[in-house]
């Protein structure tokens, strides 16, 4: 066999060498993170980066060896691949902001899969954390591709929605009192069926209190997806001042408030049934919580 007959047969061997070592490689990484990854963002990135720069060092070794072959040198060759690098580099500032935003985020755990949370002006629940792109799953279902260098301030909710409470004060009456009272949980009943999409707990009515001027009143508490408060106010608040109304014609709209406020836990409800995607993004958040608290 001839010199240039062996050079085209390791130049072909070295190609298919790197091309299989890829392939090899990036399923080996599939298979180590597998479906029961889901929650561990931050070694799906870093095995993600990894694997990457694994790709790139292995073809350009290979360009390389070929090019030396071929005789070209491999100063000329190192020379040519420094100036596009750095030409590259200069055009590419956005993906490098993207990358390092993308580490720092996971490397901190500032977010993670299945939390719940407020970035770059969008809410969601956190379906992908990777090297360029966080993904979203919005109120609508639909995927919210956010670059990491744009994602500024993070704001995470650690259960999974704000709490909202409407405070409704009862007729001085005791018999309209407790007809206000059971108004009120039919209306909140009502509200869920209407608005459940965006309230992953029911709501719950308490028993009725006492204020500080003899009246008493009935706190409804409310789990919302963040942002969506506005439903309280334009549309529960009214009907509840209706329904209130109705047993007493003299009942003001100042006597229903509505604020936000947190609570130290949510053992009084059950969460409403879910989407299978859903459910396993909000499981594999809370879990992640849990560890965070056992191991601060």
């Amino acid at each position: 066999m001839s010199t240039e007959m062996q050079r085209i047969l390791l130049i072909v061997v070295v190609a298919a060498g790197a091309h299989v070592s890829v392939l090899a490689m990036r399923s080996i990484a599939a298979r180590l993170l597998g479906p029961r990854a889901v929650a561990r963002a931050k070694v799906q990135t870093i095995v993600g980066f990894v694997v990457s720069t694994a790709v790139f060092v292995i073809y350009f070794a290979a360009l390389g060896f070929t090019l030396r072959e071929l005789g070209v040198s491999l100063t000329a060759y190192f020379a040519g691949a420094s100036i596009i690098g750095l030409a590259v580099s200069f055009g590419s500032q956005g993906v490098i902001q993207d990358v390092i935003s993308g580490l720092t985020m996971v490397l901190t755990d500032v977010i993670d899969i299945g939390d719940m949370v407020e970035v770059g002006g969008q809410v969601g629940i956190v379906e992908h954390v990777g090297i360029r792109f966080t993904v979203l799953i919005s109120v609508t279902g639909s995927r919210v591709y956010l670059p990491n260098r744009s994602l500024g301030t993070v704001i995470n909710y650690p259960d999974g929605f704000v709490r909202a409470f409407l405070d409704a004060r009862l007729p001085r009456d005791t018999r309209a009192g407790e007809e206000a009272h059971l108004a009120l949980i039919a209306v909140a009943r009502a509200v869920h069926q209407q608005f459940g999409a965006i309230m992953p707990l029911a709501p719950t009515v308490l028993e009725p209190r006492q204020a500080g001027d003899g009246y008493s009143f009935v706190r409804v508490k409310f789990r919302l997806w963040p942002g969506q408060g506005a439903i309280l106010d334009s549309c529960v608040k009214p009907a509840v001042v209706s329904v209130l109304r109705a047993l007493d014609p003299e009942y003001a709209d100042w006597m229903v408030v509505v604020h936000y406020r947190a609570e130290p836990s949510e053992a009084d409800s059950e969460p409403l049934p879910q989407p299978a995607p859903v459910r396993l993004r909000m499981a594999a958040g809370k879990a992640r919580r849990d560890r965070r608290m056992r191991n601060p």
